[in-house]
């Protein structure tokens, strides 16, 4: 298993936090997404190495930024 955290600015309720881990989800390998608008966490676990890239852009998707932590 693999964690990787991430920093998303934008998100304010729980629909955003929703839309980031419906898309950060639908990522191959994603085993567990949590996600917090109140601090803009967003800590990935998949079952192999993800690529950044992958998960930038399916937040991107969502409509929130993010950075790696």
């Amino acid at each position: 298993m693999t964690t990787t955290e991430y920093q998303v600015t934008g998100m304010t309720c729980g629909h955003c936090e929703m839309s980031v881990r419906r898309e950060v989800g639908g990522i191959a390998g994603v085993d567990d997404v949590e996600v917090s608008a109140s601090t803009g966490r967003l800590v990935v676990t998949s079952t192999t190495e993800l690529d950044d890239a992958s998960v930038l852009a399916a937040v991107d998707e969502a409509g929130y930024r993010a950075v790696r932590a």
